[in-house]
């Protein structure tokens, strides 16, 4: 049997970290938009709008250098739960628990303008092997 999710996307909002009150493991979720492959009648673009949890160190990370809008690949599994909510209501979660998030950008983009131009002054006679 296999429960494999690959997605790529970007954060719906920053996300939102916390730490469990038993042992304090920290835990991040978060929204992620994907986009379809095809468009509506109208011509718009869908997407999904798919829960991601995250945990341990990866959380921590996610909380510190995501933000909304950023672009990340999440690879994990699956998840259906149960639970009862405050007024005794049984509800059902669904959610990618991540195992691995590849940061494809980040919420201070970082500018680079690649490596410096070559110039011939940069070069004096003793370098030259020849």
């Amino acid at each position: 049997m296999l429960n494999r999710i690959v997605l790529i996307g970007r954060l719906t909002r920053d996300p939102e970290l916390r730490y469990t009150p038993a042992n304090g493991v920290a835990v991040a979720s978060f929204t992620l938009a994907v986009n379809r492959r095809f468009s509506s009648q109208g011509g718009q673009k869908e997407a999904d709008f798919i829960p991601i949890v995250v945990w341990r160190a990866q959380a921590e990370n996610c909380a510190k250098y995501l933000g909304k809008g950023s672009l990340v690949a999440v690879e994990g599994r699956l998840q259906i739960r149960s639970y009862e909510d405050r007024e005794g209501q049984k509800r059902t979660a669904t959610e990618v628990v991540a195992d691995s998030v590849q940061f494809l950008d980040t919420k201070e983009k970082r500018s680079f303008d690649g490596p410096p131009a070559f110039d011939d002054s940069m070069i004096g006679e003793d370098d030259v092997p020849f």
